[in-house]
């Protein structure tokens, strides 16, 4: 199976003194996710949580809503033109009731691991596949519990703390407890992988919880919250003008800024608990 990270040797610059030095980077390499033994498409990941990332993105993509939508995952034997396994390509099963991709639909989604379509039918495309409505979430959260996410789910960072570089993406309860964490060079990545792993042990749809993701808020991911019913997409950085449009279509409440205290709430302000509340 792949490795998390990798040792390079480099060249180390410190105020005018030089020394050669190995370090320690992030492991990236690509991964294709097929399904009934049909290529779908390939993204480039850290190994690891590699059946949760698979099947995270078919929720997603609106191919799967819950564990019972999976009749089996594996890694796909003979990869390699020698027949050896690379661990780089995984075929989810799906169960009887469940309808393949189409397959004309191959890397053409509506969106795919890299970039959305712009517009007007993006947002129809997840208005129509979503299978839970978050608008009528009643979860209701205090700006004390999410300044204290950021922190929380760095803590948890632990290939980060040897890399400096990996997303993370955190799931959380209303109380501000954490639920899962994982890690990817790829936010939508991460994302998918702590979807994923959520929808293997049927806790989908994710109501009454909030996605903490550590860089900005896309589109997709925005997406991703909305196919697996999470009301509140929290980020330390900004989101784009199309994630604050679906955020805003779909009910779900968007953060963006989140930095200690200080926060931007781009819509569904009102989940937020604000201290003293004015109008």
């Amino acid at each position: 199976m792949g490795r998390v990270t990798a040792r390079r040797r480099v060249l180390r610059v410190r105020e005018g003194d030089s020394s050669y030095r190995p370090d320690t980077l992030a492991a990236e390499e690509p991964m294709e996710i097929r399904v009934g033994g049909r290529p779908l498409t390939v993204t480039m990941r850290t190994p690891g949580d590699d059946f949760d990332l698979a099947v995270g993105f078919l929720v997603s993509e609106g191919v799967v809503h819950t564990a019972a939508d999976v009749a089996g995952i594996r890694y796909c034997a003979g990869a390699t033109a020698d027949g050896g396994n690379t661990y780089n390509v995984v075929d989810v099963g799906l169960a009887p009731h469940v309808a393949a991709p189409d397959a004309s639909l191959e890397r053409n989604f509506y969106t795919t691991s890299s970039c959305g379509l712009c517009g007007k039918a993006s947002l129809d495309a997840v208005r129509t596949t979503a299978a839970w409505t978050v608008a009528e979430d009643p979860l209701r959260i205090g700006t004390d519990t999410l300044a204290g996410l950021p922190d929380k789910l760095r803590a948890a960072q632990r290939v980060f703390d040897t890399t400096g570089g990996l997303h993370a993406a955190g799931l959380f309860g209303p109380d501000g407890e954490l639920l899962g964490v994982r890690e990817d060079v790829g936010r939508h990545n991460a994302v998918d992988k702590v979807i994923g792993h959520a929808l293997r042990e049927g806790f989908l749809p994710l109501r009454g919880t909030v996605l903490m993701v550590s860089g900005r808020a896309s589109f997709e991911l925005v997406q991703k919250a909305v196919m697996a019913g999470v009301p509140v997409l929290a980020a330390v950085s900004a989101p784009s003008s199309l994630a604050v449009d679906l955020a805003a279509e779909s009910g779900l409440t968007l953060v963006g800024f989140l930095r200690g205290a200080s926060m931007n709430v781009y819509c569904g302000d009102e989940r937020i608990d604000l201290p003293d509340r004015r109008p």
